[in-house]
């Protein structure tokens, strides 16, 4: 937004430009040139967008093809029509999940200037339509109304349609955006947008788990219901008109057609209300108010750690995972992911009472790069580590409050997968076995931790790994991941052999002998690990402190 305020700054006598005449094409002007000088002086950048410019438009092209395909096939009206919805709910998230992706998201930076919310709204609008995104979503709604497009009705319905459907999902996007422009400057938005992995990943599975459904029990024809209600929601009535009209129901098309531009209306005047609440009533979201009840809460809680410094570390390891973006983001999505490909895989028939393990070993990584993890916060930390001992002390703590988090999630998680199996017989060696991968992990972790200890940036919602590391990381959690395993194998040997050799009633064996080895292997790794650390802790400093 710079170009408008320095423009508005060098002519102070000249009118503000508030008729959307004038207005329009200033701002799509200085959309193109924020797209411009955002590629200047960075060849990765540059590189980066283009190479996403021609995915998007082979992806778009083959897509549009795809569709266009299914011209005159009894289901094309459920496919794009329910393809419109997604893009439409597609369009309504996104900009909360990954706000920092275009910065004129934010209309607080036009406070100052002496514009008028309506027209502003216009302009905003047009310019939104600029990237590779509308770009996108555009060819997905060419495809989608050739797809149902018959007749001369539904030709010129189709030449509405698309447009419309691109302006909705669009208008809806930045209205969503605008009302919600405070969460998303703020530490909750950045979590937001932290948290959106685990959402993404959620809905791969549910994709894939509807996918298999779907198929399995009469294809497409099972999502008719619910095409028969979507096509009555905008913006997914653009494409409804057009099938409706295509079909000869000129009734039911016309209706869609004043649904959608209803909708719109409804929209922009939305949009157009949160703009003007935004550009003068005062900000005090960033405001914190005294909750004396939840403090007392936390000190009930803490109270039940241990006393000492292993208790201090617990605590702290346990407010970073609750208060730092990039720490709860991966704790929660390995608490969900270690749940869900289990579950998943148990209702779909394919499942295996020992998938339980991947829970353990989801939330075992969170044992790797311990000290990189407290990001510039760590020299503090390393003033306390003068001896072997204060070391042991700080990684047992670590280790502790992670344990206290996974092993009742690994018997919970265990638990669920035997129910929804039917597996109980062998249900103290999947948890056992579970227990003992855990311990590896935390036993490699704290190894990785102190000989391969790498920086993770504080900015950027998806910058893990500093520059130049990224060999580290890659060393630290996929090799401790094989000497998890490698570590395992004698436990894993002897269940496979319990099984093979139908030694059923020996299985439950395995619980006990689990718990020991995992909790052999942690104390092991910890063990190994505290001199590596008050050795290397110079090292350790300048790694982690490299980003």
């Amino acid at each position: 937004m710079t170009a408008v305020t320095s423009s508005t700054a060098a002519s102070p006598a000249a009118p503000a430009p508030t008729a959307a005449a004038s207005l329009t094409p200033v701002f799509v002007r200085l959309k193109l040139s924020l797209l411009r000088n955002g590629l200047k002086g960075s060849s990765k950048r540059k590189a980066a967008w283009i190479s996403s410019l021609v995915f998007a438009l082979v992806v778009g092209f083959f897509t549009t093809l795809g569709l266009a395909m299914l011209h005159g096939n009894a289901h094309a009206g459920t496919v794009v029509v329910l393809l419109a919805a997604i893009l439409a709910l597609g369009w309504t998230f996104m900009p909360l999940f990954f706000p920092t992706g275009d910065e004129t998201l934010d209309p607080s930076r036009l406070v100052m200037l002496p514009l008028r919310p309506r027209p502003l709204v216009r302009a905003l609008l047009a310019s939104s339509l600029v990237g590779i995104g509308p770009m996108f979503t555009l060819c997905l709604a060419i495809g989608s109304v050739i797809a149902v497009a018959r007749g001369a009705a539904g030709v010129a319905a189709a030449v509405v349609a698309a447009p419309l459907l691109l302006v909705g999902c669009v208008a809806l996007a930045r209205a969503v955006a605008t009302a919600n422009v405070r969460l998303l400057t703020s530490r909750k938005g950045r979590d937001l947008a932290l948290l959106s992995g685990l959402l993404i990943a959620v809905g791969a599975q549910l994709a894939n788990f509807a996918s298999q459904r779907l198929f399995q029990t009469g294809g497409l024809s099972q999502l008719e219901p619910a095409e028969a209600v979507l096509r009555w929601l905008p913006p997914a009535t653009a494409v409804g008109m057009v099938d409706s009209a295509s079909k000869g129901s000129y009734g039911q098309a016309a209706a869609q057609l004043a649904l959608t531009l209803g909708a719109l209306a409804l929209l922009l005047w939305f949009w157009e209300r949160s703009l003007t609440k935004l550009m003068v009533a005062p900000d005090g979201s960033t405001l914190a108010a005294a909750k004396p009840e939840k403090n007392r809460a936390e000190r009930g809680f803490w109270s039940l750690l241990p006393d000492g410094r292993t208790g201090a570390v617990m605590q702290r390891t346990l407010r970073y995972a609750v208060r730092d973006p990039k720490t709860k983001s991966a704790i929660v999505t390995a608490l969900a992911i270690g749940l869900i490909i289990p579950v998943f895989n148990a209702l779909q028939g394919t499942g295996s009472l020992y998938l339980a393990c991947f829970g353990a070993g989801m939330l075992g990584i969170q044992m790797y790069n311990q000290f990189g993890q407290d990001t510039s916060a760590f020299w503090m930390v390393a003033q306390t580590l003068g001896t072997t001992h204060d070391a042991y002390v700080e990684l047992r703590g670590r280790a502790a409050a992670l344990a206290l988090v996974t092993v009742p999630y690994t018997v919970f998680v265990t638990v669920v997968t035997a129910a929804l199996v039917g597996d109980w017989s062998n249900f103290p060696a999947a948890l056992g076995l579970a227990l003992a991968l855990l311990g590896a992990m935390l036993c490699t972790g704290a190894l990785a931790s102190a000989r391969y200890p790498y920086s993770i940036p504080t900015e950027g919602a998806f910058k893990n790994v500093a520059p130049g590391q990224a060999g580290l990381a890659w060393l630290s959690i996929f090799g401790g991941m094989l000497a998890a395993a490698l570590l395992c194998a004698p436990l894993i040997a002897l269940t496979i052999w319990l099984n093979v050799a139908d030694h059923q009633d020996l299985t439950w064996l395995l619980l006990p002998l689990g718990v020991a080895w995992g909790a052999l292997a942690t104390w092991t790794g910890l063990r190994l690990a505290a001199p590596v650390v008050a050795r290397r802790l110079p090292e350790i400093l300048a790694a982690v402190s490299k980003g």
